[in-house]
């Protein structure tokens, strides 16, 4: 009997190494899934940023097009530009913001 006992034993502990091998197995696997699924919702995080850049891009060129449409008064451009100290351009940029309104223009530069 001593030694089916041993085998006995000895089965028992086979066993229970292959549970431990099975479940670092199973850890392995568990972990290249994971990595996995975190590869995908990277992907979509990231076309989900290059779809707000387009957008926002797209929306920067319709403003540009409509502040290229305002008609604005080189005079005030001029006038603007010297009594606050500014570049031409801020100035520009600022009066067609506001739509040729000087006054609002000067306010929201002072302000």
């Amino acid at each position: 009997m001593d030694g089916a006992d041993g085998a006995e034993v000895d089965r028992i502990e086979d066993s229970k190494d292959l549970q431990q091998q099975s479940k670092a197995l199973d850890k392995l696997t568990d972990h290249v899934e994971d990595r996995q699924l975190d590869s995908s919702r990277v992907q979509e995080a990231m076309a989900s940023i290059n779809a707000s850049k387009a957008a926002d891009l797209n929306a920067m060129r319709l403003r540009e097009k409509e502040l290229a449409a305002v008609k604005i008064n080189a005079a005030d451009v001029d006038i603007i530009a010297n009594e606050l100290e500014l570049d031409k351009k801020v100035a520009e940029r600022t009066l067609r913001e506001h739509k040729g309104d000087a006054v609002a223009a000067i306010q929201s530069l002072l302000h």
